[in-house]
């Protein structure tokens, strides 16, 4: 739980020249990359970019909730339960900021809590495709066939790529790479020039036991992105003929 406690950055981010923090241009500059790391998969970087834009304006609620957001992502949920409840402290009854932290219950195990929390957040003001993203993930894990639904209504609220690729994560997180390969094929088609996206198809595909199709699809990544280590370790594990994910999970599961 220690890891992430600090928050603290590594060398050649913005703002690290000063030592006094980032000025107003800085943190809009570092929210900006977080975003773009985001976009990347580089979410370790993205934290740091999102932490280094708050160590001088605690308000940017942008900020907080991009915290909890990345370590969700890196399966730092207890953390990631720790800041929203932080951050909830600063800004009640936020809406996003309710579904993160229901997330991270969702994560850690606690449905009740996570439905509670899911629940405040969708009855909050405004509206996000995250707060829906975070329902149907609960959906999910609960038998409830909704979870179409809630995903679909993420899309409709924000039509950028980044959504449905992360609701392929989630599906692919909870076990179900063919209900995954529709929305990340979606995510290729809207944005065939991001590396990432290919990336996270090319791992579907694999866990499908799809693995020309995978090939097809690191290779590409490779062609956007020379030297991409997880596009190039994947693609020699396939290539050298080695264990398929697909095949096991397949025989053990079948596809859901």
């Amino acid at each position: 739980m220690a890891r992430f406690r600090k928050l603290e950055l590594g060398k050649g981010l913005p703002g690290d020249s000063n030592p006094d923090g980032p000025s107003g241009n800085e943190q809009a500059g570092c929210l900006e990359l977080a975003v773009e790391q985001r976009r990347c998969g580089n979410y370790e970087n993205a934290l740091r970019l999102y932490s280094r834009a708050l160590e001088d304006d605690k308000s940017l609620v942008t900020g907080w909730l991009g915290q909890v957001q990345m370590l969700i992502m890196l399966d730092e949920s207890v953390e990631a339960e720790l800041w929203s409840r932080k951050a909830l402290e600063l800004f009640p009854g936020n809406g996003d900021l309710l579904a993160g932290r229901a997330q991270a219950f969702r994560r850690m195990g606690d449905k009740g809590q996570a439905l509670l929390l899911s629940d405040g957040a969708l009855k909050s003001a405004g509206q996000s495709a995250y707060r829906w993203m975070v329902r149907g993930e609960l959906m999910i894990v609960i038998g409830q066939e909704t979870h179409l639904h809630c995903f679909d209504k993420a899309v409709q609220i924000d039509q950028d790529w980044l959504v449905p690729l992360e609701i392929a994560l989630i599906y692919r997180d909870l076990g179900a790479p063919s209900r995954a390969l529709g929305r990340i094929r979606r995510t290729v088609e809207l944005a065939p020039d991001r590396y990432y996206a290919w990336f996270v198809q090319g791992q579907v595909e694999r866990d499908l036991g799809l693995e020309a199709a995978a090939i097809k699809s690191w290779r590409h990544c490779l062609e956007l992105c020379h030297g991409h280590v997880d596009a190039e370790r994947e693609l020699a594990q396939l290539e050298a003929g080695g264990w398929s994910v697909g095949r096991v999970w397949r025989r053990l599961f079948g596809n859901r």
